[in-house]
């Protein structure tokens, strides 16, 4: 699909600023969106896990987008976030949602109910015969409690050309490497994983989803490009900067730590909604890190 060139790079998956009252912070996401697009992100991610999405309601989360719709104003390619574990209930959202200015759909394996690999088969199968967007599967089991076998991956992405792509978090380099090898052409990979995605650009896969880009677009966005284009030991002594930060970072769970680093730049304020909570790293400590690294 011509789609598919959108997903080369760093895409950032956003997080949703709050404020000290716990409301949806829409001039901090305006702020936070213009300052990805002048960092020369390559596409956004919106409604992902590092947005809080479960803890948003129906409206805010139709705000959120139109609210990053409004400030792309069509620059960046846009990857809506739409999964769960109940499949029809998941089709029902991606008929709702209008996708007027979005590019494709970004569903995560189904969660706590533990399919088998032939449930997950069966689950993706009815979601990209219910639209014709492009979807990009979600594999990251420490969150679901389910792995999206390479052999899945891999059978989906020769039977669906609307399934363009995985962003794959599982962490398990042969399974990945197996994905790379054995998928369907024009079918990407990308890393779901900060910390690995250097080696994983290695290996084949086209870039990242980011976390740890919200806060340093441009230095890590630097880090994907030169390894794209071969520059691996350009690349890698910028992943050795980040890799003591992406550590610390998810140390008490995503997006606490790149919460507490956007509000230290005095992007965002430091406020998650329940059950999540602030990091445990005070800021003295994330300021002089920062110092520390020249960030």
């Amino acid at each position: 699909m011509i789609f598919n060139n959108k997903l080369m790079g760093m895409g950032v998956a956003l997080v949703t600023p709050f404020k000290k009252d716990y409301a949806v912070d829409f001039d901090a996401l305006r702020k936070l969106v213009e300052y990805q697009i002048e960092g020369g992100v390559d596409y956004f991610v919106v409604l992902g896990t590092t947005g809080e999405t479960p803890t948003l309601s129906d409206e805010e989360k139709q705000m959120v987008i139109k609210t990053i719709l409004e400030v792309n104003a069509g620059r960046k390619p846009i990857v809506l976030g739409i999964g769960g574990n109940n499949t029809m209930g998941v089709v029902e959202q991606i008929k709702r949602q209008d996708f007027e200015g979005i590019d494709a759909i970004l569903s995560v394996a189904p969660f706590y109910n533990k399919p088998s690999q032939a449930g997950i088969y069966q689950h993706y199968k009815t979601i990209a015969e219910s639209t014709t967007m492009p979807v990009i599967l979600y594999n990251v089991p420490g969150r679901t409690g389910v792995n999206i076998s390479a052999e899945t991956t891999i059978r989906l992405s020769h039977d669906f050309e609307n399934i363009v792509a995985i962003k794959e978090a599982s962490g398990n380099f042969r399974q990945i490497d197996e994905i790379i090898k054995n998928k369907r052409s024009d079918f990407m990979v990308i890393s779901g994983d900060d910390g690995i995605t250097f080696p994983l650009i290695a290996l084949g896969a086209v870039g990242v989803i980011s976390v740890v880009g919200n806060a340093f677009p441009k230095e890590f966005g630097r880090m994907v490009r030169l390894a794209l284009h071969g520059d691996l030991s350009g690349a890698r002594e910028i992943h050795y900067r980040f890799v003591e930060m992406i550590e610390v970072l998810f140390a008490d769970g995503n997006p606490a730590g790149v919460k507490s680093v956007l509000s230290c730049m005095g992007m965002i304020e430091n406020v998650l909604r329940l059950p999540l909570v602030p990091t445990r790293n005070n800021e003295e400590w994330v300021l002089n890190f920062l110092k520390k690294r020249g960030m």
